[in-house]
């Protein structure tokens, strides 16, 4: 919802919720016809869904906005209805938010011409609504309605045609940012100061001391996201100027009984309790909070209008919103706490499961490669000089194990590095995509130097998972034989589905003291972690018909532990 409203729409929605508020108290008191000031409301909503659909469709939303604040002006008039005045007299605050907004999304979208033509029409549908909806006072009245009216006017024309401008190298400032990533405090702080507006209006020059300390208010709130001592600091420097004019002021004026502090005030300053409870350091949070809070006490005890037991409720109210600020707080601060700690758990733990896959994918892929380059070095030293042809053929097969282990050396660190592709891991660029083809080549190698025969039948749609983890089981065991199986002269590897599950099968007719399992190593390791990620069953051993025999099973769904 805050997505598609935009900052514009939360502003205008805190407008709203200003106006229903004050419109439904007074259609429900003693003075006047009852909930005849309910009839404003036709209007209000119809304007307010103009400015939403203004983003959209600005120059239709603007003429079809002016046509409904006439027809409200005309509803108004005819049911005796005395509106209320905001920033306009008999304007209310959506009224007034709508039409700018509208005006905005015009002049910022729209040709000149077609800009020019539509403002003059909600100017036009504005004074309309300012004269016909009820008898200004006087004169001056009447000026000061259409001095102010053009100083809104002007500041949001002047801001739409700076946006007109291109923004392809334009940085958006850190305000910006903040205001559009934090709407719900933005609208919050936007009805209250719409509020205090209302509250102040008649109060003269100190209505703009009103607003003056509720914009630095404001910002203080907003900049306390990121920097609530500071915040602090700003929120304690208005509130000071907020007591000293209130000293200096009459004695009726709003506020007078509450230290000079108006809504914005109070709700900014326990807004901003909270950032310094929940982001700062315990020491200079206090000390912020205290100074906030002695800015508070010292201008409470300066109204004269504050008697012994009002300062008394004053204080335990005060006491309670500050309790409640700071709880508020701590409460987010353990929150933000705890999930920093399972972000740095799951981090952790996806490094571990990483770091694993990485050392099982090192020893199966680069030990195989080695291995042969050994078992290769080791046959030509022994019959080299019998058959200087075994040299060269060994030294063959050793320059393409070696290029294939440094390949697969390449792929591990340019992994562990983070070069590999968006969207792919180590596991997945190894990833077999036809195990029956990628069998044959690790048989064919003939890196592990003892003849093997091999036979599979494999099921369709094999699972990746599955594929992958019985291919590396197939070279870490044929590894071993031709490591630690000196006197075999055949190995075997069968894979076929049984059931549900995939059977896969390695054995050597070597001896069983020399094909058994060398101490130390971490091939049975990796192979029983990879088993047991797939929820398998493995079985290694000295066969019945001697050497040395792994049995593997594994289920076919290929669901791998999380």
């Amino acid at each position: 919802m805050l997505q598609w409203l935009g900052l514009p729409g939360v502003v205008l929605i805190a407008a709203v919720v200003c106006d229903l508020a004050i419109i439904i108290n007074a259609s429900f008191d003693d003075t006047g016809p009852f909930a005849v000031d309910l009839l404003m409301l036709p209007g209000i909503v119809a304007l307010t869904a103009c400015a939403l659909w203004g983003s959209r469709q600005p120059v239709l939303a603007a003429w079809v906005g002016a046509v409904s604040l006439v027809a409200s002006t005309v509803l108004i008039r005819l049911s005796d209805v005395t509106p209320y005045s905001a920033l306009l007299p008999n304007i209310t605050f959506a009224e007034t938010v709508a039409g700018l907004e509208l005006v905005f999304f015009v002049v910022r979208a729209a040709n000149a011409g077609m800009a020019f033509a539509t403002t003059f029409s909600m100017v036009v549908a504005c004074l309309a609504a300012v004269g016909g909806r009820s008898s200004l006072s006087s004169g001056s009245e009447f000026l000061q309605a259409m001095i102010s009216g053009f100083v809104l006017l002007a500041a949001t024309v002047v801001v739409a045609i700076q946006l007109r401008k291109p923004r392809t190298q334009k940085v958006r400032s850190e305000l910006v940012t903040l205001l559009r990533t934090h709407w719900p405090l933005v609208g919050l702080l936007a009805s209250a100061v719409f509020m205090d507006i209302f509250i102040s209006a008649s109060s003269g020059l100190f209505a703009l001391v009103v607003l003056a300390t509720n914009a630095v208010a404001v910002l203080a709130t907003v900049y306390a996201v990121k920097r609530p001592v500071q915040a602090a600091l700003w929120l304690s420097g208005s509130m000071f100027l907020s007591t000293l004019a209130m000293s200096a002021a009459s004695d009726n004026i709003p506020y007078s009984n509450v230290g000079g502090f108006s809504l914005t005030q109070v709700l900014s300053g326990l807004v901003v309790v909270v950032f310094l409870v929940r982001t700062e350091a315990p020491r200079p949070a206090t000390l912020s909070i205290g100074l906030m809070s002695l800015v508070v006490a010292s201008g409470t005890a300066a109204n004269i209008n504050v008697d012994v037991d009002a300062m008394r409720g004053l204080s335990v109210t005060a006491t309670l919103l500050l309790g409640i600020a700071v709880a508020t707080g701590l409460y987010f601060r353990a929150r933000d706490s705890e999930r920093t700690q399972a972000v740095e758990t799951a981090v952790n733990e996806a490094q571990t499961s990483e770091r694993m896959a990485l050392a099982r994918e090192l020893h199966d892929v680069v030990a195989h490669h080695v291995t042969g380059i050994v078992v290769q070095a080791q046959a030509a030293k022994m019959l080299g000089e019998k058959d200087p042809r075994v040299v060269v053929d060994a030294l063959g097969q050793i320059e393409t194990a070696g290029t294939e282990a440094l390949v697969a050396m390449r792929r591990l660190v340019r992994s562990m590095r983070g070069d590999a592709p968006s969207g792919s891991t180590e596991v997945s660029e190894q990833a077999t995509t036809d195990l029956g083809a990628d069998l044959r080549k690790l048989v064919d190698s003939g890196n592990h130097t003892v003849p093997t025969e091999i036979e599979f039948d494999l099921p369709d749609k094999l699972p990746q998972e599955v594929a992958r983890s019985a291919l590396r089981i197939v070279q870490e065991s044929l590894t071993n034989i031709g490591k630690h199986a000196m006197d075999a002269t055949l190995a075997t590897v069968s894979v076929h589905p049984v059931g549900e599950e995939l059977h896969v099968k390695v054995s050597d007719n070597g001896t069983v003291g020399a094909s058994g399992v060398p101490g130390g190593g971490y091939g049975l390791v990796g192979m029983r972690e990879r088993v047991d990620l797939l929820h398998g069953r493995l079985a290694a051993g000295p066969g019945p018909d001697g050497g040395w025999l792994v049995e593997v099973w594994l289920p076919l769904d290929g669901k791998e532990d999380e």
